[in-house]
């Protein structure tokens, strides 16, 4: 099992400096891959990068939520949204994202769905070790 990060990632990079195995990275290009990705080949579970995440976007593969209740004010990118994001990450560095969508208290969220994409990308996306 590994840790998955959501679309609730807005690319803060805390995460990736407190990984002791260096399994997190950009999702690039941005705008196909708009999240920061666990490689499930490498994470060893410690949770290090939970408590690192401002968004509370992490979560162990069998607690993604099915149902998650926003706050309110939360964003989540997903490619196909139009909104417009901008902040700045973990070093001060800009983060600008086109493909969000503020989510309104109460309003729930599948999660789940976000755990597929974060295999693909490591599978078949741009994050694909080959083994030659």
């Amino acid at each position: 099992m590994t840790h998955i990060i959501t679309s609730l990632c807005l690319r803060d990079s805390g995460c990736v400096e407190v990984c002791p195995v260096e399994c997190i990275v950009p999702g690039k290009p941005q705008e196909e891959w708009p999240w920061y990705y666990i490689d499930p080949d490498t994470c060893i579970d410690c949770g290090a990068c939970i408590a690192e995440c401002p968004y509370d976007a992490i979560f162990p593969e069998d607690e993604v939520p099915s149902a998650y209740t926003a706050k309110g004010g939360e964003f989540i990118s997903k490619i196909g949204l139009t909104g417009h994001y901008e902040g700045v990450n973990h070093h001060g560095d800009a983060v600008i994202l086109d493909c969000v969508r503020s989510l309104n208290a109460g309003e729930e969220v599948d999660l789940t769905e976000d755990i597929q994409p974060n295999y693909d990308y490591f599978k078949t996306g741009p994050g694909y070790k080959s083994v030659e």
